[in-house]
């Protein structure tokens, strides 16, 4: 790693960091980072782009939505896991030895510190930078009066008519309050009782929460618009008081899947997991509430009774000093200069699949044969690509059968198109749904249901194991027997998230890596075991074992004297076993570099424990979401790219691939890609021993490295060049 750059930027330390000294054993809780504060960590290198005056305003405000996604994702998986641990087991330590009651106390101090940085920055930069802009947020109090006028008559006639008052007496009960609405407490006087009586607003999520002014005057959140208008719902007893509040349910409904490594050879009876899963789904709508956000003008008092209706205590109470949701800044679209905007980005189709021929479905699969195909998205097109590989694999005359993987996909998916319409030309189609990816049960169980009706061969999946892999498999028949030709993922096969997550993809015939592709098919759509891979690593079956070998390995090779390390870029880092044995790679004099977008355990650069492990992430204008691992082997390097990362789930709970590559081209350009992140000095953080993240800068003089802007620049330069 290039360490020329300068570093600046602080991101604060988790709050409980310990100083490890050179006695810490690896199987200490000193060891390790502790995995919720560690997200959080993340999650405050996300709030520094919210902060940073550098970024496009624009830019700045979307970052500022996806944090407020992330304190929801936060809440509804982490958040609620921590209560029901408390609840159900107590005294349990985490791996760094925190009670569960401890680090919910640390989290939620943590999350406090980074909503009271949120308001401050939304309304003392964002809000009043977008004003400036002439594309501003607006207080309905500082309207003139022909906007409140034409906001009213907006109203009455679009949004009070689907306004349903709900109050609460004697004879009406707590309304039950959904997930993650806005709504409005509003206090009306009681003239019988002399009293305020609580009526509770909900408000319509089929409105923009941002309503645009006649003429490009600006936006006016829509609470706002409501509360100023609520005479004229209540004509009789005007409201005293109004209040915005939100609520966030655990995801409670899908614990059991996944719990516990159960038997890979089990499976469901047909549709039962499906209708399980549709059980899960109606129970998760209600279940126990874990965040309640409220106006920080709202009384003690009505705080209070809010927290005793929802059966919850003061601490999952959480005020904040601007406006609720947050995450709907991500609908915050304007007509606005480009400068306030990232530059536009526009995929490149990869420069092996330019020239083929848009009316032959075969050239692609010849191309293929040529040699592996190393697609890195969204730089390169996924629609040009893995889209085109599918889509033609439906329309060649030669293909004989399509088996595909779906975790995640498009809500107009061009990919389900494809695999019906194969399915409509006689080809043999099998697709694996995964419909207990969470918050995408429901969409995927719709899938599944439109391919079956397709002719579509739908499976979802092994008993209490997500599939998590990435695989598309097409069978062609050649001189007449069967070749088949692979793509394996990083990423979900979703043209949306394709163009603003980073993966990789690679395209091959390899007989070996396709063998043991349609092996793993088989096992999810036949009800075979998972076994007899040859080179393919799957999880739970080979893949903890074969990482493991490898790190061994590595420690061997730098105990003898001969070259050695780890280079590995994924998600997340939390598994135990393998920081351990990470640990002792480091301490036989390994070195390893860790490129870790989120949450990572491992504490790194530790005297004595982990001094030859460096750990740092990329944070960017696309979310960094590719796997790939290379050990040094003693001067004969191998990588390894696919669908896991170095986390429990997905070692045991998940089935995974990752498959060894093979093609010396696309070794050395998984090379570069490691290189570009590595020497990366303006978008890449570095974690310290004591959790600190720092993030890089360019020294005085020294020219900027953005990894998210190299690659493009690189793809387009390589345009200009002659076809291969």
């Amino acid at each position: 790693m290039d360490n020329d750059h300068q570093t600046s930027t602080e991101v604060g330390a988790p709050p409980n960091p310990v100083t490890a000294t050179p006695a810490v054993s690896p199987d200490a809780p000193e060891a390790f980072f502790n995995r919720e504060l560690s997200w959080l960590a993340f999650a405050r290198r996300v709030l520094a782009m919210v902060e940073d005056p550098e970024l496009e305003l624009l830019e700045r405000v979307k970052f500022l939505g996806i944090m407020g996604l992330l304190h929801y994702e936060f809440f509804t998986k982490r958040a609620s896991g921590l209560k029901r641990q408390m609840k159900n087991k107590p005294s349990k330590l985490s791996v760094d030895g925190l009670p569960p009651r401890q680090e919910f106390e640390l989290c939620r101090a943590d999350v406090v510190r980074q909503m009271e940085v949120l308001s401050r920055v939304l309304e003392n930069e964002i809000l009043p930078g977008l004003e400036s802009a002439g594309i501003p947020i607006l207080r309905y109090d500082r309207l003139s009066a022909p906007q409140k006028r034409w906001l009213r008559d907006y109203f009455r006639e679009s949004v009070q008519p689907i306004l349903i008052p709900l109050a609460v007496d004697a004879e009406h009960p707590f309304p039950f309050i959904s997930n993650l609405g806005l709504n409005l407490a509003v206090m009306v006087p009681d003239a019988n009782t002399k009293k305020d009586r609580f009526v509770r607003i909900k408000v319509p999520v089929n409105r923009p929460r941002w309503v645009a002014l006649p003429g490009k005057a600006g936006f006016v959140p829509l609470e706002q618009i409501i509360e100023a208008n609520l005479a004229s719902v209540f004509p009789g007893s005007p409201p005293k008081a109004v209040y915005c509040f939100r609520v966030t349910r655990g995801a409670e409904g899908d614990q059991q899947h996944g719990s516990e490594l159960a038997d890979t050879d089990a499976f469901e009876a047909p549709g039962s997991i499906v209708r399980q899963v549709s059980s899960e789904l109606k129970a998760r709508k209600f279940a126990g509430v874990v965040r309640l956000q409220v106006e920080a003008r709202m009384p003690a008092a009505l705080r209070k009774w809010l927290a005793e209706q929802l059966k919850i205590g003061p601490e999952d109470v959480y005020e904040t000093h601007t406006l609720l949701g947050l995450s709907d800044f991500l609908a915050f679209r304007p007509e606005a200069p480009p400068h306030l905007s990232y530059p536009p980005h526009q995929p490149l189709t990869h420069p092996r699949l330019r020239g083929l021929d848009p009316e032959e479905p075969g050239a692609i699969f010849d191309e293929i044969a040529r040699g592996d195909i190393l697609l890195h998205h969204p730089y390169h097109s996924f629609d040009t690509s893995v889209l085109r590989f599918l889509e033609s694999a439906a329309r060649d005359p030669g293909v004989l059968g399509i088996q595909l993987t779906i975790y995640r996909t498009s809500s107009d998916s061009p990919i389900v198109a494809a695999l019906a319409e194969a399915a409509r030309r006689g080809k043999q189609v099998a697709v694996l749904v995964e419909i207990t990816a969470r918050f995408d049960e429901a969409p995927n169980i719709a899938w599944g249901a439109l391919l079956e009706k397709e002719g579509v061969h739908v499976a979802y999946g092994v008993e209490h194991l997500k599939t998590h892999v990435k695989l598309a498999l097409v069978v062609r028949e050649e001189k007449g027997k069967a070749r088949r030709y692979l793509h394996v993922g990083t990423g979900n096969y979703h043209t949306g998230t394709a163009k603003i997550y980073e993966d990789l993809g690679i395209l091959t015939c390899d007989p070996e890596i396709c063998e043991d592709a349609a092996q793993v098919f088989a096992a999810l759509t036949g009800a075979t075991p998972l076994a007899g891979f040859n080179c393919v690593l799957v999880a739970p079956v080979t893949l903890r074992k074969r990482f493991v070998e490898l790190i061994r390995r590595e420690a061997d090779h730098a105990r003898n004297g001969r070259p050695s390390g780890i280079r590995a870029k994924m998600n997340q880092l939390q598994d135990v076993e393998i920081i351990r044995e990470l640990y002792e790679a480091s301490r036989a004099g390994v070195p390893v570099s860790l490129n870790v977008r989120g949450l990572c355990c491992l504490r790194p650069g530790v005297v004595g424990l982990s001094e030859n492990i460096k750990v740092y992430g990329i944070i960017g204008r696309y979310l960094e979401h590719s796997r790939i691992y290379r050990f040094e082997n003693g001067g004969n390097p191998e990588f390894f790219t696919g669908s896991a990362d170095w986390m429990r789930r997905n070692l045991d709970r998940r089935v995974e691939t990752i498959i060894p590559v093979k093609d010396p081209v696309v070794r050395t350009e998984l090379m570069h890609v490691i290189e570009v992140y590595e020497n990366d000095n303006s978008s890449a953080w570095d974690c310290r021993p004591d959790g600190t993240y720092l993030r890089r800068r360019p020294a005085a003089g020294e020219e900027r490295r953005a990894a998210q802007e190299i690659f493009p620049r690189e793809l387009r330069a390589a345009r200009q060049s002659p076809e291969p």
